[in-house]
């Protein structure tokens, strides 16, 4: 459709499933397996909001691993900026955010992506945790799910960091494996306030990550 974003190409679609079980060999190699969970809880077409934690660098790796359908991430700008990670986020069609102000031209791509029926992936938080408990999370969250009418679902990903801790941006072995948790999708009609949806999301997080919801 004009106007809209390009989906995934063909070339993606085809060689997921390798990539896939490369990055699934690999993270086992480094003793931290990534266990799935309740991932039969994820629509498999149509516009769709993602919503994680974000513990280590990893994450996107994990929630994508995680998933039985391609995800289009908000990315951190500098990311396609550097030499070989940007063209390869491009390629799953990420797209950048600024993580300093509100990001106009961000959320108009991910409304489009939306409209087109993608999924987007987001990490509410806007930057890693510490400490790996969750942080406060960004109110653009839920300008998304209000503008854009999306069906939503959290993914809560627990020892990511063990991997890879913050800052850290090399693995070492972590002896630990990677549990990442689907939720059950969430639709807000017109009249949901955004504390609503921040505390939703909020508190899904937390269950789905094992951390207590404490108010």
């Amino acid at each position: 459709m004009p106007g809209q974003p390009d989906s995934h190409p063909a070339s993606l679609r085809f060689f997921f499933p390798v990539l896939k079980g490369i990055a699934g060999l690999l993270f086992c190699l480094l003793t931290a397996p990534i266990r799935p969970r309740e991932r039969k809880n994820v629509p498999r077409t149509g516009a769709l909001l993602v919503f994680s934690n974000h513990l280590s660098n990893t994450d996107p790796i994990v929630v994508q691993y995680s998933c039985p359908r391609l995800i289009n991430f908000m990315a951190r700008k500098e990311l396609f900026e550097m030499r070989f990670l940007g063209p390869f986020i491009k390629w799953f069609r990420a797209f950048p955010v600024k993580q300093s102000s509100a990001d106009k031209g961000a959320i108009r791509t991910a409304l489009e992506h939306l409209k087109a029926g993608h999924a987007v992936g987001v990490f509410p938080e806007g930057q890693l945790s510490p400490d790996g408990k969750l942080i406060e999370l960004l109110p653009g969250s839920a300008l998304l799910v209000r503008m854009s009418g999306a069906p939503c679902i959290c993914v809560g990903i627990q020892d990511s960091n063990k991997l890879m801790p913050d800052p850290q941006v090399v693995p070492k072995p972590s002896f630990t494996s990677i549990k990442a948790t689907w939720g059950t999708v969430m639709n807000f009609d017109r009249s949901t306030t955004q504390e609503e949806i921040m505390d939703w999301i909020r508190s899904e997080l937390l269950r789905l990550s094992g951390q207590p919801n404490v108010t």
